[in-house]
């Protein structure tokens, strides 16, 4: 049996629950982990996260079969579930870790990653320039435990409710062709 060839991609856009929420149900993707990326402070807490003095954006880690989901697609469903254009700042959430970044694993990464961009820009998606950061990966930090799922285990919360359902339902049917199970 011939192993399978899995990739990772960090994305940061905007709220980690929001991002894991949707990432976790694309065909393709084995894993979704909330947590801290590009900041130069060494295993930071969410409050310290929260000051914005660390330099993190809320990110999450997905490993995914690149067989079943490209990179590119990826890429392609992080821009059409957050706003790329404003700075530091995804609806309700503001500050530096709420910005909108790709820290990419390799050269190819980072290639496709701008190619994305100037695509979007092309087709003028947003009327305003988009201001994600695209940047080599550093470091990642898994989130707190309570982190994790967050959507899932508190759908109701009112976060969880007003921000992200919406958001997941605008996803679901957009793509309701590459969700899990949907084959």
């Amino acid at each position: 049996m011939q192993d399978r060839r899995l990739d990772v991609a960090t994305l940061a856009g905007g709220c980690f629950w929001c991002t894991e929420a949707v990432f976790d149900e694309l065909e393709g993707v084995l894993e979704v982990v909330p947590g801290y990326a590009g900041g130069h402070v060494p295993h930071p807490s969410y409050e310290q996260v929260c000051t914005g003095t660390t330099g993190h954006a809320e990110a999450v880690r997905i490993v995914f079969d690149p067989d079943r989901i490209t990179y590119r697609e990826l890429l392609e469903v992080f821009f059409s579930v957050h706003d790329p254009t404003t700075p530091n700042r995804q609806g309700p959430d503001v500050g530096h870790q709420y910005r909108s970044a790709i820290f990419t694993h390799s050269e190819e990464q980072e290639r496709v990653a701008r190619a994305v961009i100037a695509e979007l820009e092309a087709q003028r998606v947003w009327p305003d320039p988009i201001v994600t950061e695209v940047v080599p990966f550093t470091n990642f930090y898994p989130a707190e435990e309570y982190h994790r799922d967050y959507y899932r285990r508190h759908p109701d919360q009112a976060y969880c409710a007003a921000v992200i359902a919406p958001k997941l339902e605008k996803f679901r049917r957009r793509y309701r062709h590459r969700l899990k199970g949907s084959a």
